[in-house]
């Protein structure tokens, strides 16, 4: 790969419209979209995302991982779809009651290559906001469906409150909802299979009923009453900057970093790195280049770049920090590298284990 594509990549984002969204992706984070539009999410690292500008300028990931391949996706396979998926999502009502498939039932049942996990770090939150994480109690398939059928869902539902800086971590399986008031970042597995079970009694921005998918989603459905809604982080020191370790999942990690004005380098450790600056503007460079990201603004840093240098623009700049899967164990090494106590780091990492399967899940 020549020196000129050893960038940071801005990407252009894809907006979908939405009829829990609004106007904030517009007003308050900055994306180019129509003002009046009910806007719900920014796609801001997606396989169909374009470079915005430099040598790629134009060149979507899918495309880049044909040209580049390896210098691009290190020893990811290039034929697949981009693995992350990163979304900013803002609610202005209830999002769905949805659960997603894990990987086997979708090669299975979708003949797709994998299900869906994600996770999700609150940006904002208005009092009294809430997510749909679980259920109140355990509960069964018969259960489920009796009270779909007879629109009392909502009553088994486990709504938690949430605040600026929680986590939530939403393996396959476990039933959710975005509530309104609330802002993520969203970081999942690049799947669309959603089985949405409840949509609240309403109609879509066509004026009818959307879609349920109650079968589906009661096959994959863990029907076991969850532990603790948000998770636990660990904040640390690492490099010179300061970090909070979220979420170690084998498909993705995702820490939050703070920037400041003395610039401090990341290394790639043979995965492309995705970099999403929050409420401060941040300088990312490599290979020779620096691309100036504005406020919520997104880059991708090619796995061949080896290092990237970050730099906030004022005195300090807090991003979202993800990388693509099989890392969570370099995260247990930094931790500890940077003096954290091995039950910490033990803790924070039992959190993204899978628990036994229910005896009620089918």
């Amino acid at each position: 790969m020549s020196d000129p594509d050893l960038y940071p990549w801005p990407v252009n984002p894809k907006l979908t419209q939405a009829v829990w969204g609004g106007t904030e992706l517009v007003d308050l984070y900055g994306k180019q979209g129509d003002p009046n539009a009910k806007l719900g999410e920014s796609w801001e690292c997606w396989d169909a995302d374009t470079v915005r500008d430099g040598s790629l300028a134009g060149a979507s990931l899918a495309q880049l991982r044909t040209k580049l391949t390896a210098q691009f996706l290190g020893d990811l396979d290039a034929t697949a779809i981009f693995p992350i998926l990163t979304k900013i999502i803002t609610a202005h009502d209830w999002l769905s009651v949805q659960v997603h498939p894990d990987d086997a039932y979708a090669q299975r049942v979708e003949h797709q290559a994998n299900g869906k996990t994600e996770c999700w770090y609150v940006m904002a939150a208005e009092p009294g906001a809430e997510l749909v994480v679980g259920w109140v109690r355990d509960t069964s398939r018969a259960e489920y469906e009796r009270r779909v059928a007879d629109g009392t869902l909502a009553e088994i539902l486990r709504k938690v409150p949430v605040k600026a800086g929680d986590t939530v971590y939403v393996p396959a399986g476990l039933v959710h909802a975005i509530g309104p008031g609330v802002t993520v970042f969203e970081t999942q597995q690049a799947s669309d299979l959603t089985y949405r079970m409840f949509d609240w009694n309403r109609v879509g921005l066509d004026g009818k009923p959307r879609e349920l998918s109650v079968q589906k989603a009661a096959d994959v459905l863990e029907y076991a009453a969850g532990g603790p809604a948000t998770l636990a982080q660990v904040a640390y020191r690492y490099e010179n900057l300061e970090r909070t370790a979220l979420i170690a999942d084998p498909r993705f990690t995702v820490e939050r970093i703070v920037a400041t004005a003395e610039p401090a380098s990341l290394a790639t450790n043979g995965r492309p790195l995705i970099l999403m600056t929050l409420d401060a503007p941040m300088d990312v460079a490599c290979g020779g280049v620096t691309t100036t990201l504005a406020k919520y603004q997104t880059a991708v840093v090619p796995a061949a770049a080896e290092w990237c240098s970050v730099r906030a623009a004022g005195d300090a700049a807090p991003f979202m920090f993800v990388t693509p899967p099989a890392q969570a164990d370099q995260l247990a090494v930094r931790l500890m590298a940077a003096g954290v106590a091995a039950g910490e780091i033990d803790a924070f990492m039992a959190q993204f284990r899978a628990p036994a399967p229910s005896s009620q899940h089918r």
